[in-house]
């Protein structure tokens, strides 16, 4: 198999702070899976008298996405290499200086969680390729069906979580309650899985967080918030912690509802996802769509919205702005001979500390 294993995605983020112990920090993730199985993040910038604003970038959702580790773990290599090397970085038609990538790391820290669900990806990987969920079987009640195995870990945060509740009979948002659903089951509660726990207690250790993104495939959209309605900036009150709009949310095009978001936010947001895509098309010539969630199509539960709203909820967490990158057309692409996740990049005097054959060398997009 060329893409990365479970294995070797860790064996890859723990040689990478290793190797680079100046300016990396294994972060082990408290909760193990159900099967077992710990995770790490590495936070990754330049020492500084005083903490930092954060990016923090999470992939490997979704099980059969197996693409986002991979784009994870190569920017990580990417960035230190190129940094220790002060050769810069390249990646097709776009190149950054040396200069630029140490202000970078200089400016920020960079934290990147690669596999979220590794017993997802295990199972996928080993038995049924386009398997998405995790594999806690406890809310199957005793149904011995393979797809009542599992919660969509994507539709699990803290956000509109009772959807039944919260939307208007005819929103259909993309979630289920229904443990046998092989897609978008939300699970028993919000934050039932130790996999959305970990993105929790990682977002708590680090309060300087601003920017989050999700690293999903496929469909070349850069999605921004909200993803329950369409947004708006008019008025506050209207907004998903107000229950005077329950059974309202997630019609298109209504004057019923419409989230709330502050110009100055969804300014920025748009601002960055605008980025974000000419940047994909200034590498490879790929057109990307910036867009809010639920233009794809309306939800709960999901990472992006969940971080956003943390501010909202208590005004003591720092404001993030979330983000849900969908790379590519397709689950299991090929490997390609240039390396690099959502880009295809190009470094002088790489150390492949990443691994040794297929994709684990040159990356899959």
């Amino acid at each position: 198999m060329p893409y990365l294993n479970v294995t070797e995605v860790e064996s890859a983020v723990t040689s990478l702070a290793t190797a680079f112990p100046d300016l990396t920090q294994l972060v082990t993730l408290p909760e193990p899976s159900f099967e077992g199985r710990t995770a790490h993040a590495l936070l990754i910038g330049e020492p500084a008298a005083a903490p930092k604003p954060c990016v923090m970038m999470i992939g490997g959702v979704h099980a059969r996405e197996w693409g986002s580790c991979e784009i994870l773990v190569h920017l990580a290599a990417d960035l230190l290499e190129a940094h220790r090397d002060g050769t810069g970085l390249g990646y097709g038609g776009t190149a950054f200086t040396a200069g630029q990538v140490s202000g970078l790391l200089q400016r920020l820290d960079l934290v990147l969680y690669p596999l979220v669900n590794p017993d997802g990806r295990h199972y996928s990987q080993t038995v049924r390729p386009m398997w998405r969920k995790n594999r806690n079987p406890a809310n199957a009640g005793g149904n011995p069906a393979p797809d009542c195995v599992g919660v969509d870990l994507n539709r699990n945060y803290d956000f509109l979580f009772d959807f039944v509740t919260a939307f208007a009979p005819g929103a259909n948002p993309q979630v289920s309650n229904d443990p046998c659903d092989q897609q978008v089951y939300a699970g028993p509660s919000p934050f039932s899985e130790p996999e959305t726990r970990n993105v929790q207690w990682l977002l708590d250790q680090l309060p300087l967080t601003r920017w989050f993104v999700d690293v999903h495939s496929y469909s070349q959209d850069m999605l921004y918030n909200w993803g329950d309605d369409e947004n708006q900036s008019v008025d506050p009150d209207m907004n998903f912690r107000n229950s005077d709009y329950d059974g309202k949310r997630g019609l298109p095009g209504d004057l019923t509802y419409a989230e709330y978001i502050p110009k100055d936010d969804e300014d920025t947001a748009v601002l960055l996802a605008e980025a974000f895509c000419k940047g994909v098309n200034g590498v490879r010539g790929l057109s990307y769509k910036p867009m809010s969630g639920f233009h794809l199509y309306p939800t709960s539960g999901t990472s992006d919205d969940y971080v956003y709203s943390r501010n909202f909820a208590d005004p003591d967490q720092g404001k993030v702005l979330g983000f849900t990158v969908e790379w590519g057309t397709e689950f299991h692409p090929r490997c390609r001979a240039a390396r690099g996740g959502l880009t295809g990049s190009r470094r002088s005097g790489p150390t492949r500390l990443v691994g040794a054959r297929g994709c684990r060398r040159r990356g899959c997009w």
